[in-house]
């Protein structure tokens, strides 16, 4: 029975279309009813046998059955459940300081929840805007991800924009890990105290050095804020910067600098050993790992507070929300983690787990914080 063109296309366009049909389905569809519609009349008999309707249509069938079936294997790969391969989680910092520690902590956590591997990257340089920059390009697909620090998240966009080229939000915040108290710290035997520390700064502040994990890290902003609450301006100490704080507490412990201040948990095993001193700490009570040591507060120092490491979980801009939510569950799950928190507090830390919301405000009041600090001591990098 012949069908008109345009009885053709009432049909197909009345014709229910299908949660499951893509183009190609209509395409197919398109081609099927107007292949039914072909008069046979005026071919010869061996072309109408090769195209006749019924051997066209057998084709077609073929033809759309192969393409719509590969449309649906191509979906489903790219709707694989999330993970589907390993997630690199990218350290900003060398191996063996705090970002390190913290980075192998989530993710040996982290991959029992999600039940694959995370491979943990050192890509260390530029206080931490190198490995930062490299997950800001990556892909937003979930496999790369960032172990977020203050000095490349908060310090480096807050006083050096030009030069850091990314700004402190240019991130899909997963969610906070922890909260490192920080501390001051020399050989022992070398200051008696903090009183002893202060006063040696005042005197021979030019003459004396410092070890950093960096420029404008946290172990470099502490001592400048410290400098300048001491008045001691261009008497101020040297900054003598490495890749990582493990690498300055080797050195300090070496007596190739005078001191350093840092998130705790590199350098108190070597405090328990006696082979390092705290001098101070800046939370508002003391740590339980260092419970001799005074408070910068105890010792009239309380904008030192201020001054606090801490990681988070950071991903590229623009993750797909699905993405985001499974990793928020992580999150979630890792908080509870009870080996997990043991890690976490066993080299002093402590586990701060936050959601989306909460991690983008307090990565917000960090820069507020070092702005506001970068600008009193006149440090602003001007070329924004």
């Amino acid at each position: 029975m012949q069908v008109s063109f345009r009885a053709a296309l009432v049909r197909l366009i009345n014709e229910p279309e299908g949660g499951a049909q893509n183009g190609q389905t209509w395409a197919c569809k398109i081609k099927l009813v107007l292949t039914k519609s072909a008069s046979r009349t005026d071919k010869p008999t061996q072309e109408r046998r090769l195209t006749s309707p019924r051997n066209t249509l057998r084709a077609y069938a073929a033809f759309c059955t192969l393409a719509f079936g590969t449309g649906i294997y191509a979906e489903s790969v790219h709707a694989q459940a999330y993970p589907s391969k390993p997630i690199t989680l990218i350290s900003p910092y060398a191996a063996g300081g705090d970002a390190d520690f913290a980075a192998r902590n989530f993710a040996a956590a982290a991959q029992k929840a999600l039940g694959q591997a995370i491979v943990v990257v050192n890509r260390p340089g530029a206080s931490g805007v190198i490995g930062s920059g490299f997950v800001v390009s990556a892909a937003p697909d979930g496999y790369t991800l960032l172990l977020a620090r203050p000095g490349s998240q908060s310090i480096l966009p807050a006083i050096m924009p030009a030069r850091t080229k990314y700004k402190w939000d240019d991130f899909a915040m997963i969610g906070l890990l922890e909260l490192n108290p920080y501390g001051c710290f020399a050989k022992t035997g070398k200051f008696k105290n903090y009183s002893d520390f202060a006063d040696a700064l005042k005197s021979r502040g030019k003459q004396l050095n410092f070890g950093t994990a960096g420029n404008l890290t946290t172990n470099d902003m502490g001592p400048r804020q410290l400098f300048k609450m001491l008045g001691l301006g261009e008497n101020a100490p040297t900054q003598i910067p490495y890749k990582a704080s493990n690498e300055a507490m080797i050195a300090l412990m070496s007596g190739e600098i005078d001191f350093a201040c840092s998130s705790i948990g590199t350098f108190v095993p070597s405090v328990k050993h006696g082979d390092l001193a705290a001098l101070l700490v800046t939370t508002p009570e003391r740590v339980s790992v260092l419970p001799n040591t005074p408070t910068a507060r105890e010792l009239g120092l309380n904008e030192l507070e201020r001054i606090v490491g801490w990681s988070a979980v950071f991903g590229p801009s623009n993750l797909p929300l699905e993405v985001q939510a499974k990793l928020q569950q992580v999150m979630t799950t890792v908080a509870s983690d009870a080996s997990w928190i043991a890690a976490t507090e066993k080299i002093g830390s402590i586990p701060y787990v936050k959601n989306p919301d909460e991690t983008r405000s307090f990565a917000r009041d960090q820069f507020q914080i070092y702005r506001s600090l970068g600008e009193s001591l006149r440090i602003i990098d001007k070329a924004e």
